[in-house]
């Protein structure tokens, strides 16, 4: 009888064929140790039948998931290895959704969004009125991806050293005095920046270094940050007395600003359902610190047309009132478009968005689906914009329907 594994069922595996004391799970990728029994019981073992060895039993769990073996590079990959890892890239991505839904109603696209950003190296900047479960959504995606977790209040009295960290003295056991860094509650995976509007810009600007870098520097010594490392800020539309809004140069190291909206009646029939009962809801695992590493790897590795990446270029540049591909309406009521961090994150999103659909080359329709997240909080509105009350995301779909899939200019592959 196939032996199954305590965390998800599935039929376990040897991992090691010739001595037959390490056995795998096939989906979640786990490794058993296995020792045989001593003394009385029936059965045979493994080796011949009568044999007196025991049916083995479980002594130990390696603590963490064997690490797959590093990516290869896709021109030395076979079909049926490609096919491997687009479909572990999806049943991870799937799972961690599946696993942060339980905590989350309603919102499926903000978390999908929230995940391609985080696998590919962005930042993410929430804006949603309070009460929403934004707080909530960093927290169970913490615990679902298995990474560290901090969350940071922004008080217009906060200090960039509340954040970073700072020197302190402290004394040895002889007495004498040394300078020794304290690290912030920035040193982490998955940082919440909480109503980050409401900092000073001087605090606000303590974070550029960690979302660009992912290193900090202090008393003139730079710290690295481990990775994955991944800033979600929020921020409330509603009230902006006492705040400072981010300027351009902040909201440009944003890959995504997702925009949460209220929830449906179903909605919030399902929130009561869930969390006034007093069953208990439980994010398993599903994934590591390594393995998002690994899925950032393969992201790196699609390919992209030529004629995608064009279009990509000319969707961005058409958010400049001076391009010559700019539209009548961005000519009118846009004061500055898109930087050329606006087409990286295109071309990012679109790569991720390939391997979720299972397909392994980016095609435009995945360039169109994380064009508003990407473009719309690089989209300066002039002053005709504003009286017109022509909103950002109004902007973007005018640009995904004037700009042509190919142009005149675009490079065929």
């Amino acid at each position: 009888m196939a032996r199954k594994c305590p965390k998800c069922g599935a039929d376990l595996v040897f991992a090691d064929p010739a001595g037959k004391e390490r056995m795998k799970c096939k989906t979640c990728n786990k490794v058993f140790v296995f020792k045989a029994k001593n003394g009385g019981g029936g059965g045979a073992g493994e080796g011949k039948p009568g044999s007196s060895a025991k049916t083995p039993a479980v002594t130990a769990q390696v603590a963490s998931a064997e690490p797959r073996p590093p990516v290869k590079e896709l021109d030395k990959l076979t079909e049926v290895e490609v096919a491997e890892e687009i479909a572990a890239f999806r049943r991870d991505f799937q799972d961690g959704m599946k696993e942060v839904g339980k905590m989350i109603v309603g919102m499926n696209d903000v978390v999908e969004k929230v995940l391609i950003s985080m696998i590919a190296g962005g930042n993410v900047l929430l804006e949603g009125v309070p009460g929403l479960g934004k707080t909530m959504l960093v927290r169970a995606l913490s615990q679902a991806l298995q990474i560290n977790f901090r969350r940071v209040q922004f008080t217009p009295d906060l200090m960039p050293a509340d954040i970073l960290g700072t020197n302190v003295v402290m004394d040895d056991e002889s007495g004498r005095r040394s300078l020794r860094f304290q690290p912030g509650p920035i040193f982490t995976h998955l940082l919440l920046a909480d109503e980050i509007n409401r900092a000073t810009p001087r605090t606000q600007s303590a974070l550029l270094e960690a979302m660009e870098e992912h290193s900090v520097t202090v008393g003139g010594t730079t710290h690295t940050l481990e990775e994955p490392f991944f800033v979600m800020a929020t921020q409330n539309p509603l009230e902006q007395a006492g705040t400072y809004p981010l300027p351009a140069a902040q909201l440009d190291k944003f890959m995504f600003k997702l925009i949460v909206i209220y929830p449906t009646f179903e909605d919030l029939d399902e929130i009561i359902e869930r969390t006034t009962s007093d069953a208990p809801i439980e994010i398993r695992r599903v994934t590591s610190r390594e393995q998002i590493l690994r899925m950032r790897n393969l992201v790196r590795r699609v390919p992209v047309a030529a004629h995608v990446e064009s279009y990509a270029a000319r969707l961005v540049l058409a958010s400049d009132p001076a391009s010559p591909f700019a539209t009548p309406l961005v000519k009118r009521c846009v004061r500055h478009g898109s930087s050329p961090r606006g087409v990286l994150a295109l071309i990012l999103g679109g790569k991720i968005r390939t391997l979720l659909d299972g397909r392994f080359a980016v095609g435009c329709e995945d360039i169109q689906n994380v064009a508003p997240a990407t473009l719309r909080h690089r989209i300066a509105r002039s002053f005709e914009g504003e009286a017109e009350e022509i909103s950002p995301d109004a902007i973007v779909q005018d640009l995904l329907k004037h700009t042509p899939e190919f142009g005149e200019d675009a490079k065929l592959a």
